[in-house]
């Protein structure tokens, strides 16, 4: 595991700053550009660690395009990246596998107009990156027919994608603390469909777990909180209406660790104890999560596999591959101290 002294030493700041950059404190007063490197380091370092398990070699993707370009659309604006360190994961994965083959990598975020397209002529291949619309990915594949879309996946066969089952993810999380206890169960996140026609795809997570708890008799709609954006904002708005409440859910699960930290920071403003009165549960597993106190249970989503595999599937396209591929990438639950887990389970 990756220290925050660690962090700070490479980006050369105090472990003070490293911790509260990652916390989202507000108060901090630091440059962007520092900031970024040390969600962008501690990022790296994660990736670069073992996490705890030796990791089978994986035979890389041919580099027969050394010193092709490669384009990634991505669905955020650099700032709304920044705050969600998940998608910088995702990025790099991407970036890393792109310098191990030499072949050059153009990022174009999201800005309030699509880009002229001349910005990826010349781009060999696509990377599409997250949730867009309907017309982001019809002016995506109309600039080049090689296109994979990396942690989207709308109901489709028309694109390469990589993405988890975030679904199956949920109905893990939710088997597993149901056996570790637990019955009054909240959530904090998103449930809004992406909103597109010709490419539609929902928010499994907020899905799955309504269903889930519906299917239990347990869903209780006073302790099912939704925001338009997983962020840390948006998660300790939430928590804070939650907590104004006469009852309380035994333990909230979070659609993402953003939003997770947003709640920690609600319940512990209000005199609660983290998972003594109420518990916590998300997904990600960004580097923060490892240093909040308590440590954040959440599901893994890998980020950096998720870029790395659609990089190689891009790769096949550009040497021949004539079909479409889908490929879902496991997440692993990471039992941390902000839950009980059910007895027996490391």
């Amino acid at each position: 595991m990756v220290t925050i002294k660690e962090i700070a030493k490479a980006v050369g700041v105090s472990s003070a700053t490293v911790s509260r950059v990652l916390n989202y404190d507000a108060t901090l007063s630091i440059t962007e550009a520092k900031r970024q490197a040390i969600i962008e380091t501690a990022e790296a370092l994660n990736y670069l660690t073992p996490r705890n398990r030796p990791r089978p070699h994986r035979p890389q993707a041919s580099s027969d395009h050394a010193g092709a370009r490669i384009g990634i659309v991505h669905f955020l604006r650099p700032e709304e990246e920044l705050a969600d360190p998940y998608y910088i994961g995702v990025r790099m994965g991407i970036e890393a596998r792109a310098r191990a083959n030499r072949v050059e990598v153009q990022v174009i975020y999201r800005s309030t107009e699509l880009p002229p397209a001349e910005d990826l002529q010349g781009a060999a291949g696509i990377i599409a990156l997250g949730m867009h619309t309907d017309a982001e990915i019809d002016w995506v594949r109309h600039i080049n027919a090689n296109l994979v879309l990396a942690d989207f996946a709308p109901n489709i066969d028309l694109f390469d994608i990589v993405a988890c089952d975030l679904s199956f993810a949920m109905a893990r999380l939710l088997d597993r603390l149901h056996a570790a206890g637990y019955r009054r169960f909240g959530f904090l996140g998103d449930d809004r469909p992406s909103g597109n026609v010709l490419y539609p795809s929902n928010e499994e997570r907020a899905r799955t777990f309504r269903e889930w708890t519906e299917k239990k008799g347990l869903f209780n709609p006073a302790h099912y909180m939704l925001a338009e954006r997983l962020r840390f904002e948006s998660g300790y708005r939430l928590a804070c209406e939650l907590m104004a409440k006469t009852d309380l859910p035994e333990i909230v699960v979070t659609s993402n660790d953003n939003v997770a930290i947003g709640a920690y920071r609600a319940i512990q403003e209000r005199g609660l104890r983290i998972p003594t009165d109420i518990a916590v549960a998300s997904f990600n597993d960004i580097p923060a999560a490892q240093f909040l106190a308590p440590p954040l249970t959440t599901v893994r989503i890998p980020a950096e596999r998720i870029g790395e595999n659609a990089f190689d599937l891009l790769m096949e396209q550009l040497n021949g591959r004539d079909y479409v591929k889908r490929v879902t990438i496991a997440t692993e639950l990471i039992w941390r101290d902000s839950c009980r887990r059910p007895d027996g389970e490391a």
